[in-house]
């Protein structure tokens, strides 16, 4: 005789394939938020020490591996005022930076285009919303970064097959040539290490976002 029983049905079981697959969700989102915080932002010191605290990492492990040892290596060579000079330069400048971080600029060649019109949308589709205070349009990219991230980590509400649309219709076109152009800004140093890891992992995201549609 058994001495423990159940008389109701187990709620929220859940498999050690399922746990495996909420652990790499939950990675994909963090490095979305990664890239979101790096790209709306100058990094202050606690994002730099965080990057200088990766572990030893194999870099023949692939091109994210490679990725991540760059960017540690590279804030390891950085200090506070430069990187936050670097943004600026990059991503600010007087009237504008070096760099356009706007999906409508990359795929129409101008600002506030019919992307963002299209993008609004979805997002309200979605229930996402801009937060206050910002100024940027919601085709920035560390605002799709962080749509990305909040997407993922709704998984149980938003399906996989609006994930991918998602990220097809808004990243797609354009994310790889902006984190090329990234690596070969003439102000880039530290943010060089961002374009690389940025288009490895975009290139994977899209690998992967294929395999499972």
């Amino acid at each position: 005789m058994n001495v423990m029983t159940i008389d109701h049905p187990v709620l929220s079981v859940k498999s050690e394939h399922e746990f495996v697959q909420d652990q790499a969700q939950a990675m994909r989102a963090a490095v979305y938020e990664l890239l979101s915080s790096l790209l709306a932002r100058a990094p202050d010191e606690g994002t730099l020490q965080r990057l200088r605290d990766i572990g030893e990492v194999d870099a023949s492990d692939g091109q994210i591996a490679m990725g991540w040892e760059l960017m540690k290596q590279a804030s390891l060579k950085t200090d506070l005022q430069s990187v936050h000079d670097e943004y600026f330069s990059l991503l600010i400048g007087v009237g504008r930076g070096e760099l356009m971080p706007f999906g409508s600029w990359y795929m129409t060649g101008f600002l506030m285009e019919k992307p963002v019109a299209v993008l609004r949308a979805d997002l309200d589709k979605l229930g996402i919303e801009r937060q206050e205070g910002v100024v940027e349009s919601e085709d920035h990219i560390a605002a799709l970064c962080d749509a990305m991230a909040l997407i993922i980590r709704s998984s149980d509400e938003i399906p996989l097959d609006t994930q991918q649309t998602f990220f097809n219709d808004h990243l797609s076109p354009w994310v790889g040539r902006f984190f090329n152009d990234m690596q070969n800004a003439n102000t880039a140093h530290f943010y060089r290490s961002v374009g690389f890891f940025g288009e490895s992992f975009f290139d994977f995201e899209q690998q992967l976002l294929d395999m499972q549609s």
